[in-house]
């Protein structure tokens, strides 16, 4: 009897629950990204959502591409977020490195024009080995470039560049001139704010 009596109270508790529909920025077009659950709107603010860029564009050669964001606002049954970082797979990047060349990273902490902080983390694959002098290049190049474009966007549009690649293909055209390189990738982002979250793993 006591047991049915715990079940009716996990059942009426679970009734009392209502389901929300997540939606991505509008940097990312507010595509619905999946559904939380909570008896209190409050509740879900701050819940963290990942999904991939293949599954938002419906383009699943971008399923390498993992993203997160951040649940900042409730209306009726519908929650809307925050990016809050984005990372590529392990899996992905392991495939891209080449034997006898060089895979230079660099991290870089840029600010966009209404002051919110990204860390990028930016792998660039060369052709063949480079020396230190060129590596060093390239890393300058890469954290002059991306600070200075970060410095002149707001962050919703800064975002959508690093995330579709484009920022990638622009650092790509100016470190092909100091080396020969096959790609430059930003492989990580995270929202300095975020940092509190769990960090985003590939």
């Amino acid at each position: 009897m006591a047991r049915r009596k715990q079940i009716g109270r996990r059942v009426e508790g679970w009734k009392a629950k209502s389901w929300f529909k997540v939606y991505a920025p509008e940097s990312f077009e507010k595509v619905y990204i999946g559904d939380t659950i909570s008896g209190n709107p409050e509740n879900v603010i701050g819940r963290v959502m990942q999904t991939t860029l293949g599954e938002m564009t419906h383009d699943y050669s971008k399923q390498q591409i993992k993203v997160r964001f951040r649940v900042d606002n409730v209306a009726g049954d519908a929650a809307y977020t925050l990016f809050v970082g984005h990372a590529v797979t392990r899996d992905y990047l392991r495939a891209l490195v080449k034997r006898r060349t060089s895979r230079i990273d660099s991290i870089v902490l840029v600010t966009t024009k209404e002051g919110k902080k990204l860390r990028l983390t930016i792998t660039c694959l060369t052709l063949s080995r480079a020396n230190i002098s060129q590596v060093h290049a390239i890393r300058k190049l890469i954290t002059e470039q991306l600070i200075q474009t970060a410095s002149k966007m707001d962050f919703d549009s800064f975002v959508k560049e690093v995330v579709s690649g484009d920022a990638s293909r622009e650092l790509f055209k100016n470190v092909k001139l100091i080396y020969p390189v096959r790609r430059v990738d930003i492989i990580k982002s995270q929202l300095e704010e975020a940092a509190v979250l769990t960090p985003l793993s590939s």
